[in-house]
């Protein structure tokens, strides 16, 4: 069996404590609870406070749950509701594009796949639920730079590898393929990141309007273009998409 951290699973205790019973306690009553000295006890509290997980009362002293865990929490509330409301849309999207769907949100420094839609024929198709894909380059990534500040600043931030010889890799043109996705409200990726292979992404909106996540369709250029150019019924069919799974996580306006 692998060896746990002290120190963890004693903050992990520590959280689980202030989470319920009173709303506030002292130091003397974690520690005491917890079965650990006082100046144990303090550390762990000064290291969880110091990181936004607990937060101590200036006029009391007593401490209580920080705001970074309602937001880690909400975090993850966001990413199940999104891929729960978005089952159905997502299931149409395949059936009336014939081609793979995915739905994707900011995680570190790329693009986590969080739903994903096989395309709809009896090809062998391998689940990519859990796989990561770059910011700057995807049609999910550069749907998720464009909309959300954070994912802008990761990409910026990040090395920008040149997959193919078509990927846009300088700061100057990356902002400028941030631009057009902005005014066109889609994103795409032309053998950008996998030779062979097109995608087409939009953003999808919460009820405060703020971006939660894409989504888009992926397949072979030959399929997703027409004439060297991106399919106007699949942009279209994509954007309907993120729009009705926009709606039903109560945006009315994006």
């Amino acid at each position: 069996m692998a060896r746990t951290i002290q120190s963890l699973e004693r903050a992990a205790a520590m959280l689980r404590l202030l989470a319920g019973g009173e709303r506030r306690l002292g130091l003397s009553d974690i520690a005491s609870s917890l079965g650990l000295a006082k100046g144990t006890a303090h550390g762990i509290l000064r290291t969880l406070q110091q990181e936004g997980f607990v937060e101590q009362d200036e006029a009391s002293g007593r401490y209580q749950l920080g705001a970074e865990l309602l937001r880690l929490g909400n975090s993850y509330l966001d990413v199940h509701e999104l891929r729960a409301r978005a089952l159905v849309w997502t299931d149409d999207l395949a059936r009336s594009s014939g081609e793979s769907v995915y739905l994707g949100v900011l995680h570190q420094q790329g693009v986590l796949i969080v739903h994903h839609v096989f395309r709809p024929d009896d090809s062998r198709q391998v689940l990519e639920v859990g796989a990561m894909q770059p910011l700057h380059s995807t049609a999910l990534g550069k749907v998720l730079s464009a909309y959300d500040p954070v994912a802008h600043s990761e990409a910026a931030e990040a090395e920008r590898e040149a997959f193919t010889p078509r990927t846009v890799t300088s700061m100057t043109g990356f902002e400028s393929v941030l631009d057009l996705t902005r005014a066109r409200g889609w994103g795409s990726d032309v053998e950008e990141t996998w030779e062979g292979v097109a995608s087409i992404a939009a953003p999808i909106h919460n009820r405060r309007r703020m971006p939660v996540g894409a989504v888009g369709v992926a397949g072979a250029v030959e399929r997703v273009c027409k004439e060297g150019e991106l399919r106007s019924d699949l942009i279209a069919a994509v954007r309907d998409c993120a729009r009705s799974v926009s709606r039903d996580l109560g945006a009315s306006r994006f």
